[in-house]
């Protein structure tokens, strides 16, 4: 009886070590779950917060790119105007200067009446081409007018007068007043009469 009693302490043990055991796998195999569905949860977590990043790097290259062309816009914008400034920068000076050519013309037209052996004639010519050329390097020209089509964008119109023959009707017969370019900019329009 003492060994049935003995087998039966034992069966109960190895009973109890049975229930433990099946409690301690239940229990590791909840844990398991448990740490899985944390593990899920971390998982999908840092997913949210890998796409939050993927997001904000688009975006700030996005401004990137944006914060370049806008700079690179300015850059050619203000080159553009540095060299249309250049271009008309001493506009004033040569407007000042346009009257003097004016006059230097109508000298240059009363030297035919003097004699063409004159010091004076050949000093006066070289003075003048000298200006003449000083204009060009400054990017001054005169308009062309005489025998051309009235164009109101170069001519400005001071009279009519008739036609000295069929093909300068319509046509510009006389400048009264040289107009000018500077820089294919008109400075001066023409002052011109017109054949009709």
């Amino acid at each position: 009886m003492a060994d049935n009693k003995d087998k039966n302490e034992v069966n109960d043990q190895t009973d109890d070590m049975t229930s433990d055991s099946t409690i301690r796998e239940e229990e590791s195999a909840e844990h398991m779950k448990e740490a899985k569905k944390e593990k899920g949860h971390r998982h999908s977590k840092t997913e949210e917060e890998l796409e939050t990043i993927e997001n904000e790097i688009i975006d700030l290259k996005d401004k990137h790119i944006r914060l370049q062309a806008d700079f690179d816009n300015y850059r050619k914008r203000t080159l553009k105007e540095r060299m249309e400034l250049l271009k008309t920068a001493g506009e004033s000076v040569l407007m000042g200067i346009l009257p003097v050519i004016d006059d230097f013309d109508r000298a240059m037209q009363t030297l035919d009446m003097v004699g063409e052996d004159s010091h004076i004639v050949d000093g006066m010519k070289l003075i003048y081409s000298k200006f003449q050329e000083f204009l060009k390097q400054n990017g001054v020209k005169e308009i062309e007018a005489i025998g051309q089509s009235f164009n109101t964008d170069l001519h400005e119109a001071i009279t009519t007068i008739p036609a000295p023959s069929k093909e300068l009707k319509g046509k510009i017969v006389d400048v009264v007043q040289k107009g000018y370019y500077l820089n294919d900019k008109v400075i001066r329009f023409s002052k011109v009469i017109i054949g009709e």
